[in-house]
């Protein structure tokens, strides 16, 4: 008998636990008791009984049970006319084992104290231990049946009994449940129409709807309403000449048809030196380029009156004179503008 209900035990442990949404479960009970032939007693006899479980959460053990079992008829003792009441009170750890939404096999171990209204053949008040293994049947959300059978040792003489109970299981204190949390949708946000950027045709910084000189030359200076102020016209003479390169001629011609479509346009062209030369060599050479330039917008119909030639030698560098590149680039002619 213990062989079978240790290996019921063990079998048990390696199914799922259960859970439960109840705080509490009443179980009254009804059974009876096989009794070990040594002890003086009738073989069997009737229990009836009432247990209160305690559910637990976040644990490995699921419910705390007290209870309580009581004859439900004098028990006679063998070879004499008395006989005695007995009562059980105890208190077990019981782990669930869910087979199916409603049936789920339950382990349980423990220890109590058993009381003999009458005391003989060695039959005395004393402690006890227990461990058995049941089954449970969910008829409802808030009624189950119960079956269980549990091997009961005696402290005192080592003697057993075995008990087996049917109980309806009621549970009570209902759990509150968290509220679902419902996430919130992110607000749809209606896309603008996109706004067109303003246009700025010649990208010189003023937009059309406020430039008053359009079609400026690329890179030129220009003031709050788009006219130009400073124009680098990029001619970069070689050392002791003011002829102008014909590599240059696309840029003299920008520069002419710009002016021919501005005609409230004037431009002072100067012209400068790199460091080479006297300073009074340099100022005539200067002068000689912004001539030559003059000239070749006279050529491309540009009104004479419109464009005057100055010369600054050697006085205005942009770069360095102490490099070739820096003398290049200082050798040059520059329009500035007036309107």
């Amino acid at each position: 008998m213990k062989k079978i209900l240790l290996s019921t035990v063990a079998c048990a442990t390696m199914m799922l636990a259960a859970n439960s949404d109840y705080k509490y479960e009443i179980t009254p009970t009804i059974g009876g008791v096989y009794t070990e032939g040594n002890l003086g007693l009738d073989r069997n006899y009737a229990n009836g009984g009432l247990s209160l479980g305690f559910n637990q959460f976040d644990s490995f053990i699921d419910q705390v049970e007290l209870g309580f079992l009581r004859s439900i008829e004098d028990v006679n003792y063998d070879g004499s006319n008395s006989d005695t009441g007995i009562t059980r009170v105890f208190t077990n750890l019981i782990k669930e084992y869910d087979l199916t939404s409603d049936v789920s096999l339950y382990t349980l171990i423990g220890a109590g104290v058993e009381i003999f209204d009458s005391e003989a053949n060695g039959n005395e008040d004393g402690l006890f231990g227990n461990y058995g293994a049941g089954i449970k049947y969910k008829v409802a959300d808030n009624f189950a049946l119960k079956f269980d059978v549990r091997h009961l040792i005696e402290a005192d003489h080592g003697d057993n009994n075995l008990l087996y109970n049917v109980g309806f299981a009621v549970p009570f204190g209902e759990v509150a449940k968290a509220a679902p949390v419902v996430e919130k949708s992110a607000p749809v946000v209606e896309k603008a129409a996109p706004v067109e950027a303003p246009k700025d045709s010649d990208a010189d910084g003023v937009i059309d709807s406020l430039d008053e000189c359009p079609n400026t030359m690329a890179k030129a200076k220009v003031d709050s309403v788009g006219c130009m102020t400073l124009v680098n016209l990029n001619i970069n003479f070689d050392t002791n000449s003011s002829v102008i390169k014909d590599s240059y001629n696309s840029r003299i011609v920008e520069f002419a048809n710009m002016m021919k479509a501005n005609p409230k346009l004037k431009a002072t062209i100067g012209a400068h030196t790199d460091s080479v030369g006297s300073d009074a060599y340099n100022q005539k050479l200067s002068e000689r380029r912004a001539a030559s330039t003059v000239e070749a917008l006279k050529a491309l119909k540009v009104d004479a009156s419109k464009i005057t030639a100055v010369g600054y030698g050697e006085t205005k560098p942009v770069a360095t004179n102490a490099t070739v590149e820096g003398k290049a680039q200082n050798r040059r002619v520059e329009a500035v503008m007036n309107k």
